[in-house]
């Protein structure tokens, strides 16, 4: 009994030959970018086709020092605003002709340099780390290897990176005033994750806003963006003899546990008897059981900020860009209208 043949891998060179082209024009054909005929371009492909080749991306990376890849590190997944924003990312760089590593990390320091040695290793060209916090280390080996970074829907106290989020503190700032509007004043706030940029920002600007019109936050515990936690810290506000009349909620993740908490388990009624407000507006903030009144963010306007800059610092551009990018107060139902409030 004899064994099969193993397959030969078919090359750059068998396609040239097929399509009666240089070597060279095949790679120009594959390399985006770069210049070849449409004749040329489909008596190439069609003949790529036919062998069943793909161009060796990881090789040609080694030739050029560029490999198309950006890398995205991301933090978690659970929270509905990730999927519909890494989504975005991808087909905007895809359209650019580049392609995503995504590989998951913890907050933690050791998590975060972990996964960025790895993709250090794959020669990306661009790291995006999306809620993920980047030390002072971390930040001066990606210098040293040439790949920029930028931060998405994260701030850090670091000159030498890029950041894109959206202005988390007017966002903050915004929901105080919208709830005092609607006569309420006693105002939690179940805060992000206060070792977060977000989840300081955006109770920062509700105590700005709180404070402006002479009042003081009803109470403020930090959620640390988890569904159990921020249920938990409901039920133990309203609990109380003396329950909030309103609940600011660090992002709409959290904001669904908090309705589900006070009505399905509690027999509270969102938003006669506690007003409910999140930040994010992901699709689900739009179901008719939430039916949640939240800050947008203003995803599409992120993504485009993010991948400009990102692709700029790829071209040359070494100045870090600092984006806050407004996003507005979507009205619903699961809080009170301020008296005559017009959208």
């Amino acid at each position: 009994m004899t064994g099969s043949r193993p397959l030969e891998k078919v090359t750059s060179a068998d396609v040239a030959r097929l399509a009666g082209v240089s070597q060279s024009a095949v790679s120009r054909v594959f390399t985006p970018g770069a210049s070849a005929s449409p004749k040329t371009a489909a008596k190439v492909r069609a003949a790529a086709e036919r062998l069943g080749y793909r161009p060796n991306v990881l090789a040609r990376a080694m030739i050029t020092g560029r490999s198309r890849i950006i890398g995205l590190v991301v933090a978690y997944l659970e929270n509905q605003f990730y999927p519909v924003a890494l989504e975005r990312l991808s087909s905007a760089l895809q359209d650019r002709g580049y392609h995503i590593l995504m590989f998951m990390a913890g907050n933690a320091a050791e998590n975060v340099g972990q996964v960025l040695g790895e993709l250090l290793d794959y020669q990306v060209d661009g790291i995006i780390t999306a809620s993920v916090a980047m030390t002072n280390d971390l930040t001066t080996r990606c210098q040293a290897a040439g790949i920029p970074v930028v931060m998405f829907n994260r701030g850090q106290n670091d000159p030498r990176l890029s950041e894109v989020t959206s202005d988390n503190r007017a966002g903050g700032r915004r929901v105080a005033e919208f709830l005092i509007a609607g006569g309420h004043r006693r105002i939690a706030h179940i805060m992000g994750w206060q070792g977060s940029s977000t989840g300081r920002d955006r109770a920062e600007g509700f105590r700005e806003g709180m404070a402006a019109a002479g009042l003081e936050p009803f109470a403020m515990v930090d959620g640390e963006y988890s569904r159990e936690r921020a249920a938990e810290v409901a039920r133990a506000m309203c609990s109380e003899p003396e329950r909030p009349d309103a609940i600011f909620v660090g992002n709409d993740h959290m904001a669904f546990a908090v309705i589900d908490e006070l009505v399905h388990r509690m027999g509270l009624r969102v938003p006669e008897d506690v007003s409910i407000v999140g930040y994010d507006d992901v699709p689900m903030a739009g179901w008719g059981a939430y039916s949640l009144t939240t800050i947008r963010q203003p995803v599409e306007a992120m993504v485009n900020a993010t991948v400009a800059t990102l692709l700029g610092q790829i071209e040359g551009d070494s100045e870090p860009h600092h984006h806050r990018i407004d996003g507005p107060l979507v009205i619903r139902r699961s809080a009170r209208l301020p008296e005559g409030y017009r959208p």
